[in-house]
């Protein structure tokens, strides 16, 4: 399902809110960042830096001045911004309502390409729930619809074996190493370039969970 927010946009895939798709934990839904998440997102991010450090770009500053609530403004101000532009996607990944998470579709490229690269991060009390998953999989089903790409890329560390199920189970698949990628954490690290094109989803990318008994629409 999906509603959209706003009318005549230049972005046609935001805002909009996607799902419910229903797990284990909960019914989970994307729904567009707001101005009023900094303080959910300052909490979260800081709750779960030593999980999240080690996958992220390396940024200026200590972790917890980066992601102080009055961080969030300057940000959602460029992501609201890139997504009228139609460049970026932003999404908050809401479990039975509650922000616990983001899912971005970043780096939107048209004309013969019609790709993306798609991102995302959960709470860590969550992990391990099927709730990344089937974040991802309303994701790719919105880009693969609406949005009109067709393509998506994920890149992951080797080390990440979590992320890399998320990707698998939604269908995505491993097509090389990108050595020193990305400096992440201070360090130059090697990625796993995964991609998934709409060729190769059948139906829908929610629907393979549901097949799978990962999920549920209702």
């Amino acid at each position: 399902m999906l509603r959209w927010l706003s009318g005549a946009q230049i972005n046609p895939g935001w805002p909009a809110t996607l799902g419910p798709l229903h797990t284990q934990a909960g019914a989970v839904t994307l729904r567009p960042v707001r101005m009023r998440d900094a303080k959910a997102w300052s909490t979260l991010r800081i709750r779960n830096q030593n999980t999240l450090m080690p996958w992220e770009p390396t940024g200026i500053g200590s972790w917890a001045e980066r992601h102080q609530p009055s961080a969030w403004p300057p940000l959602y101000s460029v992501l609201r911004s890139e997504a009228k532009r139609g460049t970026v996607l932003p999404f908050v990944i809401e479990l039975d309502g509650v922000y616990i998470g983001q899912l971005t579709i970043g780096n939107v490229q048209r004309g013969a390409v019609r790709s993306a690269w798609i991102g995302y991060w959960i709470d860590a009390t969550h992990v391990g729930q099927g709730i990344a998953t089937a974040a991802v999989a309303l994701g790719v089903d919105h880009c693969f619809g609406q949005v009109g790409l067709h393509r998506l890329d994920a890149t992951v560390q080797p080390a990440n074996v979590a992320s890399q199920a998320v990707l698998t189970k939604v269908g995505f698949r491993r097509e090389g190493l990108l050595e020193r990628y990305m400096d992440v954490n201070k360090r130059w690290r090697d990625h796993i370039l995964f991609a998934l094109t709409v060729e190769e989803v059948t139906g829908s990318a929610a629907a393979t969970l549901v097949r799978a008994g990962r999920a549920s629409f209702d």
